[in-house]
């Protein structure tokens, strides 16, 4: 086993290591730890860290009210001329660092509470499990610049029809509750049980050794892999750079530089897909 190398420093995550867990947490609460490049970056390197040292399973969460409201639409979607060939390399990036979780010898757990939104839910489907609060509200934003990235990394989980449900209404979202009846998520708990239920899953996940938790998650994923999964995965950039330069997203950005986007956000408000149920059974 190598040596232990000195943990390295963090700005926009921390890492908290409570045994079994090493915990990477999102600690950009007053941006609603929106990923930003150079979050993304830290988050590569926490990883990368964490796979000779801290604790045998590994957790993430966001600090303050939610999990993660999405990329940071200032570096994502910045006004201006859209390079296709530099916007498909970035978004490449990001699914590759999603991808490092799947790759990982440690058992990755998302603890999810608030709010996870688009490419925040990217990364939690990329987890190895996920618990989620009962009252958590897990979907795409609200605001359509976007053809294809976020809603076939779901489609590895919930299936084609779903993740089409999922994308193809602005704004769509779904609760902690439906997102297990979905596949998404593996349990759904109420807010105040969250960190506890994580802990007590990775203390027993912890009861098997290391060396056999790896080729455990190795079999699994080279099962998903034999499905299409990886392919599934090299494929979004594609679909979403080719958006970007689309005239119709070009014309929602200027309706956002010319009245704000809370009140563009303000014309896409849908009922989530709960909601919708709901009111189909009155």
């Amino acid at each position: 086993m190598p040596a232990a190398t000195a943990e390295p420093a963090f700005t926009n995550i921390r890492l908290e290591h409570t045994k079994p867990i090493s915990w990477i947490v999102f600690n950009r609460p007053d941006k609603a730890n929106a990923l930003s490049n150079e979050l993304l970056e830290e988050f590569s390197r926490a990883l990368e860290w964490l796979r000779e040292n801290g604790e045998p399973v590994i957790a993430i969460r966001g600090e303050g009210k939610g999990f993660s409201a999405g990329y940071d639409l200032g570096q994502v979607a910045p006004d201006g001329a859209v390079d296709p060939v530099a916007d498909r390399a970035r978004m490449r990036r990001n699914l590759d660092r999603y991808i490092a979780m799947w790759d990982h010898p440690k058992p990755i757990i998302a603890a999810v509470h608030g709010y996870c939104i688009a490419g925040a839910t990217q990364i939690v489907t990329l987890t190895d499990i996920t618990i989620v609060t009962e009252d958590a509200k897990l979907g795409l934003v609200t605001v359509p610049v976007g053809a294809g990235y976020v809603s076939p990394v779901w489609s590895t989980l919930v299936g084609p029809k779903r993740a089409k449900e999922l994308t193809f209404v602005p704004g769509n979202s779904i609760d902690g509750r439906t997102a297990v009846e979905w596949g998404w998520a593996n349990h759904a708990v109420p807010a105040d049980r969250l960190i506890k239920s994580v802990q007590s899953l990775a203390e027993r996940i912890a009861l098997t050794p290391p060396d056999l938790l790896a080729l455990k998650k190795a079999s699994v994923n080279q099962a998903m892999n034999a499905m299409g999964t990886r392919q599934a995965l090299a494929a979004p950039p594609e679909y979403d750079a080719i958006a970007h330069t689309a005239e119709s997203v070009k014309a929602v950005k200027s309706h956002i530089a010319r009245d704000g986007l809370k009140a563009v956000i303000e014309t896409y408000r849908v009922p989530s897909t709960m909601n919708i149920s709901k009111q189909d059974e009155q």
